[in-house]
């Protein structure tokens, strides 16, 4: 699956989009520990930017108190050598510490893994089910979906993960610009986040942006959202915290677990 690098408390962080780039040997780890989704939004501002050491040293702080989407982040900064040396092995040890505290996109990350297996990981079929299951519980829609089918996938999305755990990336990236060009609006997400993060193509934040703006003008949740963090930090696109809001509302009330978390009354 490509991965859905979404930190919580987007609302509390227009306050923190205009700060400049702190060095990551001077990072206030006692604030980031004070006050953990303030921090965990923080380290995902620094991937953006691609400052990955700053961002590493972020989510390992959280990850030491048990906040379960800092090991998830990690293990995509593992999974796709940002920053580091890949390392599989270590990005599903911290995939499954994340799901373990309750990160919904960890649960289904590792479900994910565990199903099709990589090259470095051997397929187990029980592993990927009770992981997928976890995700299902907690909302994630595509992990419903695929135990409602017993586990098997078709599409353009399926062929895309299969390649990924083949790894061939490029071929994933591939598969979802064409899926993407013809108009799905989940494969034009996915592809904005292979553009992110620079997987399979070359990291390119502005082509991210324009693929999250189609996505997102077709409905898709999850693109609004990406759309109101790049609006609220000036990551490819301009700052502007009115139209970060407005995303941020639509993607809510398009259902997208994230955002409505963000608009809880009792979010941080």
């Amino acid at each position: 699956m490509f991965h859905r690098l979404l930190g919580p408390s987007l609302v509390l962080a227009f306050s923190l989009a205009a700060a400049p780039h702190v060095h990551a040997d001077d990072i206030d780890l006692d604030d980031i520990l004070r006050k953990p989704a303030i921090g965990n939004y923080k380290g995902y501002a620094e991937f953006k930017m691609a400052r990955y050491d700053s961002a590493r040293r972020i989510w390992e702080a959280l990850d030491g108190i048990g906040y379960g989407e800092a090991a998830f982040n990690l293990g995509i900064l593992y999974e796709d050598g940002l920053g580091v040396s890949p390392d599989m092995a270590r990005a599903l040890g911290y995939y499954r510490r994340g799901a373990e505290n309750g990160s919904v996109k960890a649960q289904f990350r590792v479900g994910r893994l565990y199903w099709l297996g990589t090259p470095q990981i051997p397929i187990d079929r029980v592993e990927g089910r009770r992981y997928l299951a976890m995700a299902a519980a907690g909302g994630d829609s595509e992990a419903a979906e695929m135990l409602a089918a017993g586990g098997a996938a078709s599409g353009p999305l399926a062929e895309a993960d299969i390649a990924l755990a083949q790894g061939d990336p490029a071929r994933a990236a591939s598969i979802l610009r064409a899926a993407a060009e013809a108009g799905d609006p989940r494969a034009q997400t996915r592809l904005a986040w292979c553009f992110e993060a620079g997987r399979g193509v070359d990291r390119d934040l502005a082509e991210a942006a324009r693929w999250f703006s189609k996505a997102a003008e077709r409905g898709d949740g999850e693109a609004m959202y990406a759309l109101a963090v790049m609006h609220s930090t000036g990551a490819g696109r301009p700052r502007d915290a009115a139209l970060a809001k407005t995303w941020l509302a639509r993607s809510a009330a398009a259902g997208f677990p994230a955002a409505r978390a963000e608009l809880s009354p009792t979010s941080e």
